[in-house]
């Protein structure tokens, strides 16, 4: 052994040096020289890190550098993630995505173009008209369909989902209560009840006008009997004249 190559070393290096750090790792560990300053130092890690790639060979473990421009690799021909700039396609990494394809700036990865899709179109819609479905002959159709799948950023823009066109109905009136037998018992019922209460109250009525003419009749019955002066008894004529007619 060289006499300043130990082999009491910390940090999981299995010979090491006073200047060049680790020499040689321990079983399963990584090799890897590390630059400080102007000098490296060789250090063993359980994984590479960033920007290497790892190497088992049967003397030693290496981490190799990958590519100028991946940020991590599996091997050296195959990135995981690119640097900033470049978009990541089948292990490269590219500044422009093949024809296709398109970027994705939020991955940094060429994906596939998605265009719009969307459901069948639902069935046509009642004629309506002012949200009524009675009391005109000309109105309004609809029908919709769902967006299944939004369109990536170059893909095919969505169409419109709601469609209309004018419908031609035959006219009927509108029932303002409801219909049905139902109703119309609910509505008779009604308005019969409607009319004994007015005819409930009309015949108050009545009554109370009744009343308070009576009352007056013979308020003025009163007062009249009170104002006329009584009349004098006019004397009988006959039992005047009677004594004169037997005198002669």
């Amino acid at each position: 052994v060289h006499p300043n190559v130990s082999q009491g070393c910390q940090g999981g290096c299995a010979t090491c040096s006073d200047y060049n750090g680790c020499l040689s790792c321990k079983p399963r560990l990584f090799f890897v020289l590390e630059r400080i300053g102007m000098k490296q130092i060789g250090v063993c890690l359980s994984s590479c890190p960033s920007g290497y790639y790892g190497t088992r060979y049967p003397d030693i473990n290496k981490c190799a550098k990958c590519k100028a421009d991946c940020d991590t690799c599996f091997t050296r021909n195959f990135c995981t993630k690119c640097k900033s700039g470049f978009y990541l396609y089948s292990g490269k990494c590219l500044e422009k995505c093949p024809d296709g394809l398109e970027a994705n700036n939020h991955t940094m990865e060429c994906t596939s173009i998605v265009h719009c899709e969307t459901s069948e179109w639902s069935p046509w819609s009642p004629c309506m008209k002012k949200g009524k479905t009675c009391g005109f002959k000309r109105g309004n159709e609809v029908r919709v369909r769902e967006i299944v799948q939004h369109p990536s950023a170059r893909g095919s823009p969505c169409p419109a989902t709601t469609e209309s066109r004018k419908c031609i109905v035959q006219r009927k009136r509108c029932q303002k209560e409801g219909k049905g037998k139902k109703n119309r018992e609910e509505k008779r019922k009604k308005s019969n009840k409607d009319e004994s209460k007015e005819t409930r109250q009309e015949s108050k009525g009545r009554a109370a006008r009744r009343q308070n003419r009576e009352q007056r009749e013979n308020n003025n019955n009163d007062n009249n009997n009170k104002t006329q002066p009584k009349k004098r008894k006019a004397p009988n004529k006959e039992q005047d004249l009677a004594p004169a007619d037997t005198a002669h």
